[in-house]
């Protein structure tokens, strides 16, 4: 067995320091770079596979320098809460008001929406939040930049099917906040599911929601979902007589997002 210099044992020591610190270096990195992916992750998917597949591909792409990245301006809870009352106000091109769905008895959708909006309203600014009470075509649309936005709406009065009864919550389906919006849409899906227990429709999203107007009005970078909050046929009895409950499970929503609290819907309302 050969015997080492002194300055080879201080060569090997040094050696092994730099590599320990290399080593701490990457475990940190990797950690930080879970953490971020770990937030991205959109938690209305609830995707394990897509999980593991973005953490892949965010490693893969993982070199000594990292480019800096453009970071998209903050949006806190000091500004706005957008609530839109769906089908509230005249049409700016007829100027005649559109009720939505309306039943043979004449109870229509915007009467609901209405009653629920307000409720949400009080609930939020009991709450502390500022909040913005707006119409389906109001003016303040237009840009309208807020910490988040949902509208309000109800479902078809027509006996569809048995099935036809719960809600439905959905974003835009191109937006420049994707992470933000669909964190909006998880805790919209599941605390107005937990607090109503209605069914989670979320495979009955229609072009009418993923490509509602008011997306394409606001402010590009205010997160914003459109919640159908129930059937007025066979949820008519809950949605008329209920509203309370309705509006608390919205507020939940909103506070679950501007509060980052964490959404996990049941496996069974999977799609």
């Amino acid at each position: 067995m050969s015997k080492r210099t002194a300055g080879e044992s201080e060569q090997s020591a040094g050696k092994s320091s730099s590599q320990f610190t290399r080593h701490v270096a990457v475990t940190l990195g990797v950690a930080a770079l879970i953490a971020t992916v770990l937030t991205a992750w959109k938690p209305a998917s609830l995707d394990p596979g897509e999980l593991v597949g973005d953490l892949m591909a965010a490693l893969e792409g993982t070199t000594d320098e990292q480019p800096a990245q453009a970071e998209l301006p903050e949006l806190t809870a000091a500004l706005p809460i957008g609530v839109v009352s769906g089908h509230a106000g005249p049409h700016p091109d007829s100027g005649l008001d559109d009720p939505g769905a309306t039943c043979p008895d004449g109870l229509t959708e915007a009467e609901i929406n209405s009653e629920i909006a307000g409720r949400v309203v009080t609930g939020l600014e009991g709450a502390g939040f500022e909040t913005v009470l707006l119409d389906e075509w109001d003016p303040r649309l237009d840009g309208f930049r807020g910490s988040a936005l949902i509208s309000i709406h109800a479902d078809s009065c027509a006996a569809i099917n048995d099935e036809a009864t719960g809600y439905k919550v959905s974003a835009a389906v191109d937006t420049v906040v994707p992470d933000r919006s669909q964190r909006l849409v998880a805790c919209m899906a599941d605390r107005y599911g937990r607090v109503t227990g209605l069914r989670y429709h979320p495979s009955s999203v229609t072009l009418d929601m993923t490509e509602y107007h008011t997306f394409f009005e606001i402010d590009s970078l205010t997160p914003a979902a459109i919640v159908e909050v129930g059937f007025l046929f066979l949820d008519r009895d809950f949605l008329s007589k209920e509203p309370d409950k309705a509006a608390r499970g919205l507020v939940d929503g909103l506070l679950c997002f501007v509060n980052n609290e964490p959404a996990t819907l049941p496996i069974s309302d999977l799609p």
